[in-house]
């Protein structure tokens, strides 16, 4: 029987694409939501959150996570720690969130590679039929990365492009992040309060 219960534990995997402050807003959201969060960033990553955010993350969640209360929720892992804990289907959690999502991760992924954490644990989602949401962030995109997502869709994950929307008449970049950050824990029936649902239109009669 599929399990429909809301996650406990997620797996929040930030590669080297542009859209670094995607990540730092999905990790508040998720933690707000009371989520156990493994958290892997890649070297790459963490250059693009100094170059985009002036955040230096070296491991120390107080950049990214002020409320301290919230830091026993997140567990960081090394980008090349295959034994992590995310790195095996009892120990993965609920879902996989690969968020920027880089092209050449998502080339890796899609063609089965688990050379490092990101990719073995997406790896291991796919395997357990767990969820696993790919959030790439690049345009214009070729055949070839098309092909990959589509692989990527074939075999069970979600591609949700960081494609904000402007129907909630956004007034600040932070807003646009937002929409996206909560399409991504909707996708994962993740409760959160930040972004309210579309209730429709008013309409001519």
């Amino acid at each position: 029987m599929e399990n429909t219960s809301p996650p406990r534990r997620v797996v929040l995997a930030v590669s080297g694409a542009s859209g670094a402050i995607y990540a730092v807003r999905c990790l508040q959201m998720l933690v707000a939501s009371d989520i156990e969060v493994e958290l892997i960033y890649s070297n790459a990553a963490r250059r693009v959150l100094v170059e985009e955010c002036d955040i230096y993350f070296d491991g120390d969640l107080t950049v990214l996570l002020p409320d301290l209360a919230t830091h026993a929720l997140v567990t960081v892992h090394a980008h090349d720690d295959i034994g992590a804990r995310p790195a095996s289907g009892s120990g993965l959690g609920e879902a996989v969130i690969v968020l920027p999502c880089s092209l050449s991760t998502l080339a890796g992924i899609s063609c089965g590679s688990a050379a490092n954490l990101i990719e073995r644990s997406a790896q291991v989602a796919l395997k357990e039929q767990r969820k696993l949401v790919i959030v790439p962030r690049e345009t214009p995109l070729s055949r070839t990365h098309l092909d990959h997502m589509s692989r990527l869709a074939w075999a069970g994950a979600t591609i949700l492009p960081a494609s904000p929307g402007f129907y909630h008449r956004p007034q600040s970049i932070e807003q646009l992040v937002d929409q996206v950050c909560a399409k991504i824990l909707g996708v994962c029936d993740i409760p959160q309060s930040t972004v309210g649902p579309w209730t429709g239109s008013a309409t001519d009669e």
